[in-house]
């Protein structure tokens, strides 16, 4: 093989490997892709960054945030929550922004007493005000396997998704002057506390310590937004920029909301006397 050829192989080796690498990268490791905010050793990353736990006993809980902030994307995490006596606990996983103005997009899981099921709260702020509070209880038990929760975050929509069944969307409706999260890049939190002053039955079930440490599994993080890759097709890749509800996903919608919502700020009429909040007048779908 002459000089010339050999360099061009190697060449072409180094940007396969090059190339194979940022696709592994991509695909998600919890090393590359988060750090740990606190708890110590209570936060743990193992099996070469494809699975992180999270711990809370009663000297202190344990989080990580995202090493990269995002602007607009899908964001996929399989969690296994708190099984048994989760009474008390809270498993908080969410975007964020900084600032008083800030903008979030939350899951919180409040644990609760053996055989009763978790409540699955969600609430998405836009230019630091909130109240905007759904919750659910699951078709599912949450502590016996990994399930999916998804963000799709597109400059029309949010959606929640758990297993890729729609259980929320909140619309721009900027035309009507309701602020939607679309200008400030979020990073992705995530943590395990004690919130028993509130989390279970309004705080009348407080955490059991003799059931600690309690523990909160978290695999197979992806990512897909305009500014990062992923593994999975350009057509995957680019589907979350416009997705919203075809007929199938409005049903699916329409049966979580009927038969496992458990609170809805836009029913609350004696929390908002002087009237609805704007978006609540809309279609919810």
């Amino acid at each position: 093989m002459s000089s010339c050829s050999e360099v061009s192989m190697v060449l072409l080796v180094s940007l396969f490997v090059t190339s194979l690498m940022a696709m592994t990268a991509s695909a998600g490791n919890f090393y590359h892709d988060f750090d740990i905010t606190f708890g110590g050793e209570r936060a743990k990353i193992l099996n070469g960054g494809q699975l992180l736990t999270l711990n809370l006993d009663k000297f202190s809980g344990s989080g990580f945030k995202s090493k990269n902030e995002y602007l607009l994307g899908r964001i996929d995490m399989q969690i296994k929550l708190v099984s048994g006596n989760s009474a008390g606990t809270v498993t908080a996983y969410y975007l964020s922004s900084q600032g008083p103005t800030h903008d979030e997009i939350d899951f919180e899981f409040l644990g609760n007493l053996s055989g009763d099921p978790y409540t699955l709260h969600t609430n998405v702020f836009s230019q630091g005000k909130g109240n905007r509070e759904q919750q659910f209880h699951l078709w599912f038990d949450p502590t016996k396997a990994f399930h999916t929760y998804s963000i799709v975050w597109n400059s029309q929509r949010i959606i929640f998704l758990v297993d890729n069944i729609p259980i929320r969307v909140f619309h721009n409706l900027e035309t009507i002057g309701v602020p939607f999260p679309k200008n400030q890049p979020m990073r992705i939190y995530s943590s395990l506390w004690n919130a028993d002053d509130w989390a279970t039955r309004g705080g009348l079930v407080k955490t059991d310590w003799t059931q600690a440490p309690f523990t909160a599994s978290y695999r197979n993080f992806k990512v897909s937004t305009t500014s990062t890759t992923s593994t999975n097709s350009l057509t995957e890749q680019s589907a979350w920029q416009t997705q919203g509800l075809d007929a199938a996903g409005r049903n699916r919608l329409r049966w979580v909301q009927q038969k496992f919502m458990i609170y809805n700020y836009c029913s609350d009429l004696k929390r908002f006397p002087q009237g609805l909040p704007a978006e609540c007048r809309r279609s919810r779908f």
